[in-house]
């Protein structure tokens, strides 16, 4: 063999090693993120996945169905918001389609108008009649999807920081997540994608929690671990590149067909979303925005109470539930 055929083999070699030793942590993380934090509720099957839910509270009280956001799981409601409210109310917070224990059948089931077929289908099997959605950040874009999708089978929107527009700006902390194939997309989360975000955690959760800062506790008790296996890289990464067209097509949708009433709530140095082009502007279709000053995006986090609060004047101010229709 010359040596120059000798220095080829070298050379293909050497990314084969590292794409194999990245493969290899990568699966180290994810055993200990799955041990660190494993499923804490029940499962309901759909034709179009498996969906991780809890559900607590009284049976016959008001249900609210709280949907996460970009790169979250159910903790994120749990953390500190979820069993203030199940005092009164029966509270469903669920991992959204692929993300925390949740499944999906392909990454194109990530666009918003099947993340709403699938978690109404959920929400049918378990016979959850007439619920207010408490949706937040891309949470809130999949809860005006359901309101879209089926409004006589949703009571009302209770909205927290909620992406309802597009957003042509886009955000630095979720850029890295724009994988147009799938193959690759599968790729980088079997090799690269897990380590790079332990390696880059800490300013992102930074940048997410701006202003307030990001709890010691996030990674355990509010689920962060999760992001640390290939399945969250996946649903992630299709959430944000399967988002557009539907959010402009959706945002073209409220004026003629938005029906659910509601309200907003926003934090004023929201540092991921613009609280005017994303909050205020649903005024517009019914939905009052209320501006939390010096509060960031994370609110259900960093604002429990504030949030239980405006839930709870949210659901007060809602007219009564519709009477369901005969078959």
């Amino acid at each position: 063999m010359s040596a120059l055929s000798s220095l080829a083999l070298m050379a293909l070699a050497a990314p084969a090693a590292l794409l194999g030793a990245a493969h290899l942590k990568t699966r180290k993380l994810a055993r200990e993120a799955r041990a660190l934090v494993p499923p804490v509720g029940q499962f309901c099957d759909t034709p179009h996945g498996r969906i991780h839910y809890i559900d607590i509270g009284p049976r016959d009280a008001q249900p609210l169905v709280m949907i996460h956001g970009l790169s979250g799981q159910l903790q994120h409601f749990t953390y500190a918001l979820a069993d203030a409210l199940a005092r009164d109310y029966r509270v469903i917070a669920l991992d959204r389609p692929g993300c925390g224990y949740s499944t999906r059948a392909s990454d194109a089931m990530a666009r918003l108008p099947e993340q709403a077929k699938t978690l109404l289908s959920c929400l049918d099997s378990l016979d959850i009649k007439q619920p207010v959605l408490v949706g937040h950040s891309l949470g809130g874009a999949v809860s005006l999807a359901m309101a879209l999708q089926a409004p006589e089978k949703i009571r009302g929107l209770a909205l927290l920081a909620p992406l309802t527009h597009p957003a042509p700006q886009g955000v630095d902390a979720f850029k890295g997540l724009i994988v147009h194939t799938s193959l690759m997309r599968h790729l980088m989360a079997q090799t690269v994608a897990v380590p790079t975000a332990k390696r880059t955690a800490a300013p992102i959760l930074s940048q997410i929690f701006a202003p307030e800062s990001c709890p010691d506790d996030f990674l355990l008790k509010a689920g962060g671990a999760l992001g640390l296996r290939p399945e969250s890289f996946v649903a992630a990464s299709a959430d944000a590149s399967f988002l557009y067209p539907a959010i402009e097509t959706q945002a073209a949708r409220y004026a003629n067909e938005l029906s659910a009433p509601g309200a907003i709530l926003f934090g004023a140095q929201d540092a991921i979303l613009d609280a005017t082009a994303q909050g205020k502007s649903m005024q517009a279709y019914g939905l009052d925005c209320q501006i939390a000053p010096e509060r960031g995006h994370m609110l259900p986090i960093t604002a429990p109470e504030l949030c239980e609060d405006f839930i709870r004047a949210t659901l007060a101010k809602l007219p009564a539930p519709q009477q369901p229709v005969d078959e």
